[in-house]
């Protein structure tokens, strides 16, 4: 009957049939049911139109399957859990960092029932949010204050309203950076009420190019860390520390936003130094941003430190409310210090303790996985380079290892495959051979990888 060529409108099955019908209920649970009803309503009225159109013949069969496909679909734009197997680390579209258990399990309680984000616990009256994560982040920093933001384009909007609206914004032509998704450094600032100045050019500034356009008129420098790109060759800009006496001498505060953000020397782990927030307040930059997640490996959210009369003008600027953070972040974000101020980053932070792994540790998954598969042919284990991802340390890449698939096999259909696996596994493709990178897959998730290629492969 299901494969049978419909021939009148009357023939088409009503809304309450499909849902009633025993070939869509093991999807039809997949979302609920009324956005089920809803596309089950979309397909029969756009197959409908079909026929009245005579497109082509429709079958009950071809409208349970779109109705089946339309089902699936929507169920995976549902936020759900992959294994990165990219090698891109801080991966953006997969959720940049990986939240630690150790983190989770300590806010689990907080914010699931009721907590004391605005209730002062000693006097009993209304407290104010985000007192201690605050607090521990201008410890940490070495910092006088420091507040929090739902994102750090957030934070650098609102630094420059705040503090240079209607005023000119001093910045180095090869500072003017785009960060993901398309936002550009100038656009944020255009609309912060702030006027670009834009001085020296696309690879060379000097301290005389922001000395040429101080006017009465400025109310701001502001320095942008190129942590998503590299600019090589014939290049110079200015250190911080030399803008920042500039500032001091002209009354003018200096913003330094680092993008990323990192509290560690990063040198020994990935073979590359990134400037730490630390030696951001060291050199005296009035205000400095960065990101919750990313390098610092916990939420989204974009975190400000800086001088305390800076900081509380920022906080009573009316956008700020509009740009709060919630308990969860907050929770999350006061969890992740006392991780770095306790100095255990490398056992209880899933992303250092990802990028910490050494190569002769993936390389023995590789070849015990391989192992448990009877080491089938045409897969191999290879070294190979990853990189650190989320618009952070551009030039570090570290050495890691893959599963890889030889050109006997396809690599878009094993991309493919690979990706409507549940959880879903990501993989790359490399000079036309498909990889499945281990750097950042959790040790967890080794037997879910092994049982994928085993299902896939044979």
């Amino acid at each position: 009957m299901a494969q049978e060529t419909i021939t009148s409108l009357r023939e088409f099955p009503s809304i309450e049939e499909l849902t009633q019908s025993d070939v869509l209920a093991p999807v039809l649970p997949l979302v609920p049911r009324p956005v089920a009803v809803q596309i089950v309503r979309d397909v029969i009225a756009q197959e409908k139109e079909r026929f009245r159109a005579k497109a082509k013949d429709v079958t009950l069969a071809g409208i349970t399957a779109e109705v089946t496909r339309r089902i699936e679909r929507t169920a995976r734009y549902e936020i759900g859990r992959v294994i990165n197997a990219t090698g891109i680390v801080v991966h953006t579209n997969l959720g940049r960092a990986p939240l630690s258990d150790a983190i989770f399990d300590a806010i689990k309680k907080t914010v699931t029932g009721y907590g004391n984000i605005e209730f002062d616990l000693y006097t009993g009256a209304r407290g104010k949010r985000g007192v201690a994560c605050e607090h521990y982040l201008a410890v940490l920093s070495g910092a006088e204050a420091a507040t929090v933001v739902n994102n750090c384009a957030a934070g650098l909007f609102l630094t420059l309203n705040t503090l240079a609206n209607r005023k000119g914004v001093l910045i180095s032509r090869g500072e003017l950076v785009q960060i993901g998704g398309g936002f550009r450094i100038p656009d944020i600032l255009r609309k912060s009420g702030a006027r670009l100045c834009e001085v020296g050019s696309t690879n060379i500034t000097t301290l005389a190019d922001y000395e040429a356009a101080l006017d009465e008129r400025t109310g701001m420098i502001l320095k942008v860390h190129k942590s998503n790109f590299v600019q090589a060759g014939f290049t110079e800009e200015v250190a911080l520390k030399d803008l920042v006496a500039l500032g001091q001498k002209q009354d003018i505060p200096v913003f330094n936003d680092l993008g990323s953000g990192v509290f560690i020397d990063t040198r020994d782990l990935l073979g590359y130094h990134e400037p730490t927030v630390q030696q951001s307040v060291a050199a005296g930059a009035d205000v400095t941003s960065f990101s919750g997640d990313k390098l610092l490996g916990g939420s989204q959210a974009g975190l400000l430190v800086g001088r305390a009369e800076l900081i509380n003008r920022i906080k009573k600027n009316p956008i700020f409310r509009t740009m709060r953070v919630d308990k969860i972040t907050f929770s999350i974000i006061e969890r992740l210090l006392t991780i770095y101020l306790n100095g255990s980053h490398l056992d209880d932070i899933a992303l250092w303790r990802t990028l910490a792994l050494p190569e002769s540790t993936l390389y023995r998954r590789g070849k015990n996985m391989l192992a448990a598969l009877g080491n089938p042919s045409g897969l191999s284990i290879e070294a190979t380079r990853v990189y650190i991802g989320g618009g952070a340390l551009p030039q570090s890449d570290i050495p890691s290892v893959a599963i890889t698939f030889d050109e006997s096999f396809k690599p878009n259909d094993l991309l493919r495959r690979f990706r409507k696996r549940t959880p879903p596994i990501i993989g790359r493709i490399e000079n036309d051979r498909f990889m499945l990178d281990l750097k950042a897959i959790d040790e967890v998730d080794l037997a879910t990888v092994r049982d994928a290629i085993e299902d896939i492969i044979r």
